[in-house]
């Protein structure tokens, strides 16, 4: 389970400090899809950092499975997201000079998967994002919804618990974001946490609860009714 309590997080430059985030609270249940929405600058992509481990809070605690992590270092947050967080970015981030077979495979080499172990992960999720026809093609020569299903299997590839998306379809047409998005939904109904920022309200009622934010705090919570 995922706790936030108060985080704040201040951004000093020079003599200027902003405060993107101000006292967010809220909990996440194992196997939940949240959507988090808001106005640009409201804090949503800070928030999604500190959920990432990817920096730490200015003030308060960030709990997943009642350990805290606000005020941990560097390398225990590295640690920590290795293997148990994966991530999906609008802009793919996929490496040029590595074919998809090989940015997939990537994670699990600085895992230290044995190769055999490596070959099978792979096979089974270019399956699952239906990418097996293109795995010795490069980036390049794909088209924008088979990078993001690229992106999508690099990041799970290591089954991590936690996912978390950051406008996962921002780049993409319609039918390859709808497709991106039931992708995502698998995923979640197989039981990964997943947690997606977004401005899209399509891509939001995918998600079982969706946070409202502005100015950098909390307006609204609102779970879907089953």
């Amino acid at each position: 389970m995922i706790k936030l309590e108060n985080i704040t997080k201040i951004f000093k430059t020079e003599d200027v400090e902003t405060i993107a985030l101000n006292g967010v609270s809220f909990e996440i249940n194992d196997g939940e899809f949240v959507s988090i929405m808001g106005p640009s600058g409201c804090g949503k992509s800070t928030l999604l950092s500190i959920l990432g481990l990817l920096d730490n809070p200015t003030e308060g605690h960030y709990f997943i499975n009642n350990t805290d992590y606000g005020k941990m270092k560097e390398s225990q947050r590295t640690d920590m997201r290795k293997g148990n967080i994966g991530f999906i970015f609008q802009s793919f981030n996929l490496i040029d000079d590595l074919n998809v077979w090989e940015n997939v495979e990537l994670p699990l080499q600085f895992l230290g998967v044995p190769y055999n172990e490596r070959k099978r992960r792979v096979e089974d999720i270019l399956r699952k994002v239906k990418m097996s026809h293109r795995a010795k093609h490069y980036p390049q020569q794909l088209s924008g919804g088979q990078q993001q299903r690229t992106a999508i299997a690099r990041a799970i590839v290591t089954q991590p618990k936690l996912l978390l998306a950051d406008e996962p379809t921002g780049n993409l047409d319609s039918k390859n974001g709808l497709d991106v998005m039931e992708l995502i939904s698998q995923l979640n109904a197989e039981g990964t946490t997943v947690i997606m920022v977004t401005h899209s309200q399509h891509d939001a009622t995918y998600a079982n609860r969706i946070i409202n934010m502005f100015d950098g705090q909390i307006v609204e919570s609102v779970t879907k009714m089953l």
